[in-house]
């Protein structure tokens, strides 16, 4: 199998140490692409630096909800300079996270709408964060896909939600993106989820380095070399042959991102 990591933070300190080994590991494990996503300003330029370093490497600028209250003008201004990059393929992740509410809710749907903003100028597809907040968050993306005009493209990072909140997603013409989390013992509702998810709107990703899928619990941190063992758990979920199910939502992946 070839597999792209649609969704990894290789800047963050518990990787970017040993980024060459990480690569290394990914690239015998069959995971050829990856695409590594900014959270806040300094994350936003080591993405971008790092994935200048790496063939087949790109990456996604944007601020996470965590960070929203501390977003100012120039934030924006740079965050839209970097966006400009040749291997920038996307903005994010940013969204709405109400479960941990580290940032005003009113500070996180104003941030999350200037980046849309940003992403619909651009022409870049999003990536999105959500937790506990997804009715609040679609309701937010239908304004981008009516009256201030359509996205390029917005995929669900992460995806835990239920089979009726991945109807609603697919409904709206987005995509949804898994982790190893489908592989844990109480993640029986998102299982349920991918049944649904035909393979050409599905992509895969680590989320690294956090969430390291089963068997790889036990090993703290996660790197894109483990998502081999996601692939084949949803290849085997989706009743499909684990070559073809690579193909297809590595096609997915590079259509998505408009990947070469």
């Amino acid at each position: 199998m070839e597999l792209i990591d649609t969704h990894c933070h290789l800047t963050f300190e518990q990787l970017a140490g040993d980024i060459e080994a990480v690569v290394d590991r990914s690239r015998a494990a069959g995971v050829v692409g990856w695409i590594t996503v900014g959270t806040d300003p300094e994350q936003n330029r080591k993405a971008v630096e790092l994935a200048n370093r790496f063939e087949n490497m790109y990456a996604a600028v944007g601020i996470h909800p965590h960070d929203a209250k501390d977003v100012t003008a120039g934030t924006m201004a740079e965050l839209k300079e970097l966006a400009r990059s040749e291997k920038v393929v996307a903005i994010g992740e940013m969204g709405l996270d109400f479960h941990y509410d580290f940032s005003p809710q009113q500070d996180q749907r104003r941030v999350f709408e200037t980046q849309l903003e940003i992403a619909r100028e651009l022409n870049l597809p999003v990536i999105i964060h959500c937790r506990e907040a997804f009715d609040e968050t679609i309701d937010i993306l239908e304004q981008f896909i009516g009256v201030k005009g359509r996205l390029k493209g917005v995929v669900f990072h992460c995806f835990s939600g239920s089979a009726r909140q991945a109807r609603i997603v697919l409904d709206h013409g987005f995509y949804i993106s898994f982790t190893g989390v489908v592989t844990f013992k109480n993640a029986e509702k998102t299982r349920e989820a991918v049944k649904i998810v035909p393979a050409d709107r599905l992509m895969l990703e680590t989320d690294c380095p956090y969430m390291s899928p089963a068997p790889m619990r036990k090993q703290k941190i996660n790197e894109p070399a483990l998502m081999i063992h996601t692939a084949r758990f949803l290849a085997e979920l989706k009743e499909m042959d684990p070559a073809d199910f690579a193909r297809a939502v590595t096609a997915a992946g590079k259509s998505f991102f408009d990947l070469p």
